[in-house]
């Protein structure tokens, strides 16, 4: 659907199959639309790769109150860019899903969560799902007698990203600062509004069409046997040709790197991320790991959202690993004091190995204070914000050494790893 013209519109998605999986769907029970996406064995696409179709079934019985679908689009880690394309190439795929989802559940109002900082992707969203509701594609199958029309609201956030967290999220939706709420109770329990609530990440629920208009079979017979269906893997950075590729699971980073042009020319890849920067790194040793859930664990990452990352051998590990820190400082809801307190002395004493001008210890200052988040913040942002830096460490501790005398810049001039100026001498 990408490559098509003006491939977000109604008539281009339907002339390409779109509705076609609602259509099927509308014909079967609630049980029987569950128990396919859980045949399909799809997972999670918003990280934790948690079965879908099981997420799904964790809904109480009905007891004549709302259930609510909510569509997390908060994408917003370094790294991650593979839901704002979606919901600009193909918006009608998540309507469409959003519409079978909401009849698997008994729901009738769904909602998307957006960045408020992407107004371009929100005005889309708002034209494909104007376009399905004038066309009729959402007046009726819905809700827990499946008689209702289906309400879907994009929600376009104030742009913070511990509102991807689900249960931070749900509070903004509902009017609240955006802290992370204790769990028990869970979402699918007491959600949004205090009711039933799935939450399912852009990617997850834009899978689901696909395995009502071919099969649950069909989707399964894709990627791995725990890993089944086609995912987007987004490779930025030092490849020639940076971009969304969409493929089974199990493929590897040597082939998605050849797909993507290789490493520019004159260089060598350093280290990649295998899911964005909330997970540990890995060198060329790992090129040959096929990407799906288990393979990577085993190796010693995680896929998380398949935000491919590929630093050349101008980059500084110590630069790249303090930028991400600061990221998640600055995003630190506060809420917790490991987070909140971890993230600022990481940042302080990161900043200061950058410039050269390290205090004897500070490495192992580091290492205790990752060990003092680890495992004790409210949410898993204090778990990403330390994965770099002990990774990092791990992986590169004689450049950390180096800081205690040398600045990055002088060891790893930034110019060389610039991306833009390689562009620049190119057209030249």
């Amino acid at each position: 659907m990408w490559d098509k013209d003006r491939s977000w519109t109604l008539d281009v998605y339907r002339a390409h199959g779109g509705y076609e999986g609602l259509a099927k769907a509308k014909t079967l029970s609630t049980d029987e639309l569950v128990g396919a996406v859980k045949a399909s064995g799809l997972r999670g696409r918003g990280g934790a790769g948690f079965p879908t179709g099981l997420k799904w079934s964790f809904l109480p019985a009905p007891d004549g109150g709302p259930r609510y679908l909510v569509v997390n689009a908060d994408e917003s880690e370094p790294g991650t860019c593979k839901d704002i394309p979606t919901l600009m190439a193909n918006p009608h795929a998540l309507v469409e899903g959003i519409a079978i989802t909401s009849r698997a559940i008994g729901g009738d109002h769904a909602f998307v969560y957006l960045r408020g900082e992407t107004p371009h992707v929100y005005r889309r969203l708002l034209a494909a799902v104007r376009e399905a509701r004038e066309a009729g594609l959402l007046d009726t199958g819905f809700g827990l007698d499946g008689r209702q029309s289906l309400r879907i609201t994009a929600h376009a956030g104030a742009g913070a990203y511990i509102c991807g967290e689900e249960t931070a999220l749900l509070d903004s939706l509902e009017g609240r600062r955006g802290h992370p709420r204790l769990k028990p109770p869970f979402p699918a329990v007491a959600g949004l509004y205090a009711r039933p609530t799935v939450v399912n990440n852009v990617e997850s629920i834009c899978q689901v069409p696909g395995i009502f208009r071919h099969s649950p079979e069909w989707y399964a017979s894709m990627g791995t046997e725990r890993s089944s269906g086609h995912g987007l893997f987004s490779v930025s950075g030092h490849v020639r040709r940076p971009g969304q590729f969409e493929a089974p699971f199990g493929i590897t980073m040597r082939e998605l790197i050849d797909m993507a042009g290789g490493v520019r020319e004159g260089h060598e890849l350093k280290f990649w991320t295998p899911g964005g920067s909330s997970t540990p790194l890995f060198t060329a040793d790992e090129l040959d790991v096929p990407l799906d859930y288990e393979s990577v664990v085993g190796a010693g990452s995680m896929l998380a959202t398949r935000a491919l990352q590929v630093f050349d051998d101008t980059v500084s590990v110590v630069r790249v690993v303090t930028r991400w820190v600061e990221f998640y400082q600055h995003e630190s809801c506060g809420k917790c004091t490991p987070c909140r307190e971890g993230t600022y002395w990481m940042r302080q004493i990161l900043e200061r190995l950058e410039a050269g001008k390290g205090l004897p210890g500070d490495i192992d200052k580091l290492e205790s204070i990752t060990d003092s988040i680890g495992g004790r913040s409210f949410c898993a942002l204090g778990d990403a914000a330390i994965t770099p830096v002990r990774s990092g460490i791990a992986r590169f501790r004689s450049e950390f050494e180096a800081g205690y005398t040398t600045p990055a810049r002088e060891l790893f001039p930034y110019a060389a790893s610039s991306v833009v100026n390689d562009t620049v001498e190119s057209a030249r």
